[in-house]
């Protein structure tokens, strides 16, 4: 796992790559949609020096500076953090990115479909409305972003503004209603109180790019790890993960007996 800094001029540079029994220090997360291939910055983009070229820069730039504002000195990005030429370093990253976000200190969710406007109200006043696109945004409708929701202790909620929308405690019935995940799963209960068939109903209406990382995405959700076959299809994906939740299921009723 490498770690992101913000230097005083705006520039991101890499810690080392944290492994085995590196302590890996206080960080924030980014969560947010991946806009295209040509707009996100990444790892190569870094180390190439040309990462300030693309729009994907300012939301980097966005949780850096909100992780300084926190106290926080490093924060880490998908897009930019994890070498996806690197198979090896993909497949340990997308089996322990559950762990990552539930780990990180703060978790920020960008939402860039989502602004804040001012309008006239019927009393005369003025009102800030940006409930309705937060309740349509994409943020909700795809997959990876789910364990993203469940995962960190403390997640935060920003408009396109930069500006602060509210936390998954105080959006929670909001959170509730567009998502249907239960109420004290928002709330930090352990997920495996959760029926697998209930687990599995939370990526129903999500999307992901690649149809095997609807399968992937939820491997957090049930705290279980399998190598990456991409292009084995989206129905092998989840063969082999219900395989693997039930092996898990089996060992649990034989440590139980």
């Amino acid at each position: 796992m490498r770690l992101l800094q913000l230097s005083s001029s705006g520039d991101l540079t890499f810690t080392e790559n944290l492994v085995g029994d590196d302590r890996i220090p206080p960080y924030a997360i980014l969560s947010h949609t991946w806009s295209s291939d040509i707009d996100e910055v990444t790892f190569k983009d870094l180390t190439d020096g040309t990462a300030k070229d693309k729009a994907g820069y300012e939301k980097a730039q966005f949780c850096g500076e909100q992780a300084r504002q926190d106290g926080l000195q490093y924060f880490w990005i998908d897009t930019c953090c994890i070498n996806k030429a690197d198979s090896a370093e993909l497949s340990q990253a997308i089996n322990s990115m559950f762990h990552w976000y539930r780990n990180a200190a703060k978790c920020y969710v960008y939402l860039s479909d989502v602004s804040i406007t001012t309008r006239k109200a019927s009393n005369g006043s003025s009102e800030v409305t940006w409930k309705s696109a937060f309740q349509e945004s994409r943020w909700f409708k795809r997959g990876w972003t789910l364990q993203e929701l469940l995962a960190p202790v403390t997640v935060e909620f920003f408009s396109r503004e930069r500006q602060r929308l509210g936390n998954k405690t105080s959006l929670r019935q909001q959170i509730h209603k567009i998502t249907g995940i239960p109420d004290s799963a928002l709330r930090g209960a352990h997920l495996s109180q959760f029926s697998v068939d209930e687990r599995l109903s939370w990526i129903d209406d999500r999307q992901t790019k690649l149809e095997e990382d609807k399968a992937y995405s939820l491997l957090g959700i049930f705290d279980e790890s399998m190598p990456l076959i991409y292009g084995e299809g989206g129905d092998k994906a989840f063969q082999r993960l219900r395989v693997e939740i039930n092996k898990s299921l089996k060992g649990t009723c034989r440590t139980s007996v």
